[in-house]
């Protein structure tokens, strides 16, 4: 099998790489992090002079045609950066749904300025019920006055506190967790009957709780065939996990690479801790949980790219479980061989294993897509 890059992708993943090195070094994620901004807008606006936020759509929309194997490059050094800003909300998710789900109108309407890093956008479908279940949902869309009036209840909206819309899930037909019967649709967090909560999430990004009542959209706000979105949103979840999935890939060769590095230099006992032959194994057993790591995204990237359907979905189960576990064998490793300074808000390793610990939250955990992958 063949797994040269072609030029493009390597310009693109050399120039991520450059950039992570050059103009986004710990501190300076650190400084976004304790500021009151959510995230850096200089920042955010070279992501877009780079065409970084296009990458995945097409030249038809004004990207650049890139597929999984381009999303995978990017991520994975996104996750070395431990990036901040809310690409995964903004463009994989809600953009994600407009690129597969959005009729010429709508994508005209909203991607130029998502696109230009102009507008923000979020993807609102977990309910506290649902337990990784995305057709279990509880928030409703009855018809109304040739459109459709919303209530409901949304948890963990990523980027919430920023977005400009919303892409909310809700049921229009069929019982509570029927995959029939589910709608997508865009709401700007202006309209009335939107309120939400913010706060910070535990590895630095912010997320909302929003309660819409009795909000009106026009017909023209659905997004695909209505009660026919559950397979849309399912394809848009499975782009979520190759991307957090690389980015955790990212992450966990950091804390490797930093983790031997800290071991070559810390001293006891008149030696480097490196030396001794106990420590040497878990190093290599936790290179060795991010090889395996790594080996499934690249097949998770593979199957996405030769197109979505059941493979594709068993290969990003069996990434996420991967990932799950991979990256807290290697994230606790590495705290416990740095040993105090791994628990300081200092050092980096933390903030790694913060961020892993909630991308084996994300879209479902080990548990959740080990029945995944044996239903499907």
């Amino acid at each position: 099998m063949d797994f040269s890059l072609s030029e493009e992708q390597t310009l693109l993943q050399e120039s991520i790489a450059r950039y992570m090195q050059n103009d986004y070094p710990f501190t300076e994620r650190q400084k976004v992090v304790q500021s009151a901004e959510p995230f850096s807008a200089e920042h955010w606006r070279s992501f877009a002079e780079l065409g970084w936020l296009g990458v995945q759509f097409p030249e038809a929309d004004g990207g650049f045609g890139g597929g999984a194997v381009e999303s995978m490059l990017m991520w994975e050094q996104f996750g070395k950066g431990l990036v901040i800003e809310p690409l995964l909300a903004t463009v994989v998710l809600a953009g994600g749904v407009l690129r597969l789900g959005g009729d010429k109108a709508q994508k005209e309407a909203l991607l130029p300025g998502l696109l230009a890093g102009e507008t923000q956008a979020a993807l609102a479908f977990a309910e506290p019920q649902g337990r990784y279940n995305l057709a279990d949902l509880t928030t409703k869309a009855a018809a109304s006055d040739g459109g459709y009036r919303l209530n409901g209840y949304k948890a963990v909206v990523l980027n919430g506190p920023s977005a400009d819309w919303l892409v909310v899930s809700a049921r229009n037909g069929g019982g509570q967790r029927d995959a029939e019967g589910v709608s997508l649709f865009l709401v700007p967090m202006a309209a009335a009957g939107v309120s939400r909560r913010d706060y910070p999430t535990v590895d630095g990004f912010t997320a909302s709780e929003i309660t819409l009542a009795d909000v009106e959209v026009g017909a023209d706000a659905l997004l695909g065939q209505e009660g026919g979105g559950l397979p849309l949103l399912e394809q848009v979840i499975d782009e979520g996990i190759l991307a957090v999935g690389a980015e955790a890939v990212g992450c966990m060769e950091v804390l490797h690479k930093d983790t031997v590095e800290y071991c070559k230099t810390r001293k006891q006992f008149g030696q480097p801790i490196g030396k001794f032959q106990v420590l040497q194994h878990r190093m290599v057993d936790m290179f060795m949980e991010y090889e395996q790591a790594k080996s499934l995204m690249y097949m998770a990237a593979m199957r996405m790219d030769e197109g979505y359907g059941p493979q594709a979905q068993k290969a990003a189960s069996a990434f996420k479980v991967q990932v799950g576990k991979s990256g807290r064998f290697v994230g606790q490793s590495a705290v416990q061989l740095h040993g105090g300074m791994g628990m300081t808000d200092e050092l980096n390793i933390g903030h790694y294993f913060k961020r892993l610990t909630m991308i084996d939250t994300l879209f479902g955990n080990v548990d959740h897509h080990l029945r995944r992958f044996g239903s499907l």
